[in-house]
């Protein structure tokens, strides 16, 4: 099955890091293009085209204050991404109490086998 646009879904477009940290720093509060530049040390052009794709998905607003441009997160778009992530919480959880278990088995002198 062939891959999606980046553009199509949310998952495909957080799959690039540096639109993850966009996000990241988004999560904190309004920003500009030029303030998520300087913060992540890249060019506009480099952070516009992250925030495009980021809009086409709907994970970033973005509204007019002059001649700036100022974007948020939309989180109600990470939702489908946190309900896949969730349904894995649980084995995590219990992959990281055996884990804890042999610790403590090794610590002890026990034999964990």
């Amino acid at each position: 099955m062939a891959r999606r646009p980046t553009t199509a879904d949310p998952f495909n477009a957080v799959a690039e890091p540096r639109r993850r940290q966009i996000l990241d720093l988004l999560a904190t509060g309004e920003r500009s293009v030029n303030d998520l530049a300087g913060l992540l040390n890249l060019k506009q052009p480099q952070v516009s085209k992250h925030l495009k794709v980021l809009k086409a998905v709907g994970l970033v607003n973005v509204r007019g204050a002059g001649r700036r441009r100022l974007y948020t997160m939309n989180g109600d778009k990470l939702k489908p991404i946190h309900d896949w992530v969730k349904r894995f919480e649980r084995m995590w959880a219990e992959r990281l109490d055996r884990l804890d278990e042999y610790l403590k088995e090794l610590q002890s002198g026990e034999d964990p086998g």
